[in-house]
């Protein structure tokens, strides 16, 4: 089986593919120790491992020997580049965008092979838009919607609830409440800003241009564009899966 990781600040994505490409197992993990408990002994039937990190270089290297340690093979690791599998990165010095970004803008142009727009509705939203010809043209950075809640709580002393009490939300409205209140605004101010890429697209891409939507936000999010876009889940993988084709290091 092959063991992809997804490497972000603070968890660790992964899932294990089989030999026809399916995924087998996948699940978040703090750290390697975790993951290796949640694996239950699968690492024995692992041939490769490629992954993708946000991490210092430091940290990243950290990961890469404790993997090879432990799975007595080396790992491929994703890098960035200027151009990859017919795009080109749009930042002044490419190094600087998130690989995270890359590999899904990368996956999704490939998916596509049309201008897009890409929402990955995560703790952050990150947000980047490739032309036709997949030239990425740049993106936004905003906070997404477990950020935006924190940042209320953190900063304002009154707005205080237990989430736990929330149960099933219906659609945004006005909140009877300081828990509803915070929830449903969040969520508008999270749609609006969806329903504005969705505009700047149109101006950058033209009308021939798909809205996709990733994360842990996009399902949700998706019924502020209805019918007017597509939620794909792995579009980092997708990315990584190009980044480091098996038979490559």
């Amino acid at each position: 089986m092959l063991l992809e990781l997804d490497c972000g600040n603070t968890l660790i994505k992964w899932r294990l593919i089989d030999r026809e490409g399916r995924v087998r197992d996948r699940d978040m993990a703090p750290d390697l120790v975790e993951l290796q408990l949640l694996l239950g002994g699968q690492e024995r039937d692992i041939h490769a491992c490629r992954l993708v990190s946000v991490r210092s270089p430091e940290e990243t290297q950290v990961v890469m020997n404790q993997l090879s340690s432990w799975l007595k093979l080396h790992p491929m690791l994703a890098k960035g580049s200027l151009c990859l599998a017919g795009v080109r990165n749009g930042y002044a010095d490419y190094t600087r965008l998130g690989m995270d970004r890359w590999l899904a803008l990368v996956a999704a142009y490939n998916r596509c092979r049309r201008a897009c727009v890409i929402i990955d509705l995560g703790t952050a939203i990150t947000v980047d838009f490739v032309d036709a010809g997949g030239q990425h043209l740049g993106g936004y950075i905003a906070p997404g919607s477990k950020l935006l809640r924190s940042g209320l709580k953190r900063h304002t002393r009154l707005i205080r609830y237990d989430e736990s009490l929330l149960g099933d939300l219906l659609l945004p409205k006005p909140g009877n409440n300081t828990a509803e209140a915070v929830e449903f605004g969040c969520d508008l101010m999270l749609a609006g800003f969806v329903r504005e890429q969705r505009r700047i697209a149109h101006q950058l891409l033209g009308d021939d241009m798909i809205v996709l939507l990733t994360g842990g936000d996009a399902e949700r999010m998706s019924e502020a564009l209805p019918g007017e876009c597509e939620v794909i889940s792995d579009l980092v993988f997708e990315g990584l899966a190009i980044a480091c084709p098996l038979g490559d290091s």
